[in-house]
């Protein structure tokens, strides 16, 4: 991976980060790669700490048992600082973070997988943070303990981002994503080390951002080998809706976060103040404002039945339609354009989040284009929950990412 003298003064670096149970990089040891991007190590894990989460810590976290590649090699850490912009808010400058691993090997041509998290409340719960991440420890020891390069997106307002978090602002999810590609090729590339292929992978929000993420690079030019999502609802309007319109026996009790994260994220993101305040009931507006502003992470003291936190107007399927919330939702699909890129998406048959019809809409809406797209297919896990469907489709993704690199 890289020249030993410089693999050797990396390794030295990182020594005294070994046992740390949580390891915060420190602004000195940024090191600046070009304008606006730098990295800082923040740890090594090797391969038997990988192989822990793969045969104890996942099943223990998902809830499923599931026969992962073992890991091969050790993960070099970093936290990538990179500047970009709000494209809902004129472009305006921001920075963000993400996570770049790097695996611990002598390789100069590595393949590489962008990852995209799911929905997380604690603004360190990103990629960047992997401690703090169960999901991306998931994806480290399956991807980057098997000789892959792995990054993850903070998503704008996360990680060490200042800004208020964008749940589910399209523009702004493609932004951070698409620039932070580009900054960790940077860092990559002054390391002496290329990538030989790109692979997408996101659950849950992360499945949304993913297919944001592809039509972006696809319209951008940059070729994608294969993207695949676990529970992606890649239609905000049909996700946000359906809890409201036909809501069914399994929903999660813990979706009414979603909607003070969005509501207060469009309200932000596109400029239109008090559109929160015309969503959430004044019983609980202060509360869902403390949260979404961190300034509490009680998730408890939102409703989780969702006609006492919503105003009853949004219930009527006409009015949700015709509101700044709703218009905006249905602006955010990330399936309508011809995908080239050949796209698998899995899902729970007992997911508690998304539906299998969600699902399956992207593939549906491509076969359904003439003579029909092939390009995307829906693929099951069985009767997985949520966290189960992705647990489940990680070790699915490498399998077929594998066959294509």
């Amino acid at each position: 991976m890289f020249r030993p003298s410089r693999r050797v003064a990396v390794l030295a670096a990182l020594v005294a980060l070994f046992a740390a149970p949580s390891i915060k990089a420190h602004a000195e040891d940024a090191v600046p790669v070009s304008a606006g991007v730098t990295y800082e190590p923040i740890g090594h894990w090797d391969a038997a700490k990988l192989n822990e989460i793969l045969t104890i810590d996942a099943p223990k976290v998902f809830g499923v048992s599931v026969t992962y590649t073992p890991a091969v090699n050790g993960v070099l850490l970093y936290r990538v600082t990179y500047h970009s912009v709000v494209p809902e808010r004129g472009n305006k400058p921001i920075v963000a973070t993400g996570l770049l691993a790097i695996p611990d090997t002598e390789t100069k041509s590595v393949p590489l997988v962008s990852y995209q998290h799911g929905t997380v409340y604690g603004k360190e719960d990103v990629p960047s943070y992997p401690d703090n991440s169960s999901e991306t420890q998931l994806m480290l020891a399956q991807f980057a303990g098997q000789g892959y390069a792995l990054i993850g997106a903070d998503y704008f307002g996360m990680g060490a981002s200042k800004e208020p978090e964008g749940y589910g602002v399209k523009g702004s999810h493609q932004q951070a994503t698409f620039d932070m590609l580009m900054a960790s090729r940077a860092v990559l590339g002054s390391m002496g080390i290329s990538t030989s292929k790109l692979f997408l992978g996101g659950w849950s929000q992360g499945g949304y951002v993913t297919m944001a993420f592809l039509e972006k690079l696809e319209k951008s030019g940059v070729e994608v080998t294969a993207a695949s999502t676990a529970s992606g609802p890649a239609d905000l309007y049909s996700f946000l809706s359906g809890f409201l319109d036909f809501p069914r026996e399994n929903d999660a009790s813990w979706i009414s976060i979603l909607y003070v994260l969005s509501s207060f994220s469009f309200e932000h993101y596109y400029g239109m103040p008090g559109l929160a305040r015309s969503f959430i009931s004044e019983d609980y507006y202060e509360a869902a404002r403390k949260i979404y502003e961190r300034e509490s992470s009680d998730i408890s003291a939102l409703p989780t039945d969702l006609k006492k936190l919503i105003r009853p107007e949004y219930f009527n399927p006409s009015f949700f339609a015709e509101s700044a919330y709703g218009r905006i939702a249905a602006a955010s699909d990330a399936f309508r354009w011809i995908i080239k890129t050949p796209v698998r998406s899995y899902y729970g048959e007992s997911d508690e989040v998304v539906s299998v019809g969600l699902a399956k809409l992207a593939m549906n809406y491509q076969q359904g284009i003439g003579g029909g797209n092939i390009a995307v297919e829906a693929i099951s896990t069985g009767k997985t929950d949520h966290r189960g469907t992705f647990a489940t489709a990680v070790a699915q993704w490498k399998i077929w990412f594998d066959s294509l690199k």
